[in-house]
């Protein structure tokens, strides 16, 4: 083999490997899907068909809205799995041995796989936008409404908002109504000064008063002094319009990356927390492009580790190092969601970490 190839095998082990690897990855996929989706079908069958009308097309139904989810959810762990069963099979038929005698070094055996894993994750990416998006909205409807036919409710409750102006940060539990109609329930108000905490206001309910807002049974209490008053109105929040408090933050698992972006920009511009949408903007590259990471985790069997043929032990670290890095993708999620990490680090340190550990492996072993 020329000496020149110093990046890429030859086509005929390029094709060979990853034609092997994207076999086993898509056995892996089928196998796990049809598995799971039987296995939640028994469980939510019953369901389905205790509603009456419901019979065999709301089940066909279940199943076409279902599949994508498990897709989606199971993809990138039939990659991690057809990289360990790809790297064993080249290992136990001694083609590793033959590949580093013919020059090839270890990265070089792996960039064919980590090429088509690229070629999944386009798909991945692809998919979850142009279909994940729209079938997990009609599930998650179909469900809030206990599978029933035709059922219309309002999955995106406003709940929980929060408005910024000024030095005045204002709450509400939950918003009814739109324009001059909104009405605000379980308000509190924090005004500051600075980074002090000056005064906490809280009121049963809150409605527009022209170029304001008028709160009903308010309760105030005044930090620096320790006094709580009373008082059964009061206006406040100045220029606030009612738009601010019903726009509705978009679902990340129901909205596009390019819409969830757009409003993203648009909550942040009114002064709302948009760190858990920020996390999920990343999430939807950072999941689908783990993909790539499989073949360099799963790389453990066939190199290094163990050329006494303790293949066995070799795949048991492979997949300890894919499914230590889905867990630990998860965590950092769920702490970016609550705001214990920047946004930024909740979606990409996960991919770095492993992307590096999986490095350092590999040259320690074989480069």
């Amino acid at each position: 083999m020329s000496s020149a190839l110093t990046f890429w095998p030859s086509r005929t082990i390029a094709t060979y490997t990853a034609r092997m690897f994207m076999l086993r990855t898509l056995a892996f996929a089928i196998g796990l899907v049809a598995i799971l989706q039987t296995l939640d079908l028994l469980t939510e069958s019953n369901k389905i068909l205790a509603i009456d009308g419901n019979g065999n097309a709301e089940l066909l139904r279940y199943v076409q809205l279902r599949v994508p989810q498990l897709i989606s959810q199971f993809l990138p762990f039939s990659v991690l799995l057809g990289a360990l069963v790809t790297m064993a099979t080249l290992s136990q038929n001694s083609e590793v041995t033959i590949f580093r005698a013919a020059g090839l070094s270890a990265h070089q055996i792996l960039y064919p796989m980590m090429a088509a894993a690229l070629s999944v994750s386009l798909f991945h990416f692809a998919f979850n936008e142009m279909v994940l998006v729209r079938t997990n909205a009609e599930l998650i409807a179909w469900e809030k409404a206990e599978y029933r036919r035709d059922a219309k409710i309002d999955t995106n409750p406003l709940t929980d908002v929060w408005v910024r102006e000024g030095r005045e940060i204002i709450h509400a539990d939950s918003v009814t109504g739109s324009g001059a109609s909104t009405v605000l329930h379980g308000v509190r108000v924090d005004r500051r000064d600075g980074s002090r905490l000056r005064q906490i206001i809280n009121a049963a309910s809150a409605r527009p008063d022209r170029n304001a807002w008028q709160l009903e049974n308010v309760r105030i209490f005044t930090v620096r002094t320790g006094a709580l008053s009373h008082a059964p109105q009061m206006r406040l929040g100045a220029g606030i319009e009612p738009d601010r408090f019903t726009m509705r933050a978009p679902d990340p698992d129901r909205t596009n990356i390019v819409d969830l972006w757009k409003q993203t920009r648009l909550l942040e511009s009114v002064g709302r927390s948009t760190d858990s949408l920020r996390v999920a903007l990343y999430h939807k590259v950072s999941l689908p492009l783990s993909a790539v990471l499989m073949p360099l985790l799963g790389a453990v069997t066939a190199f290094g580790l163990a050329r006494s043929g303790r293949l066995f032990a070799r795949a048991v670290v492979g997949m300890v190092l894919g499914f230590a890095y889905f867990v630990a993708d998860n965590f950092m999620v769920a702490m970016g969601e609550f705001g214990s990490v920047p946004p930024l680090a909740a979606g990409w340190a996960p991919f770095l970490l492993f992307f590096l550990v999986g490095e350092a492996v590999l040259f320690r072993t074989e480069e």
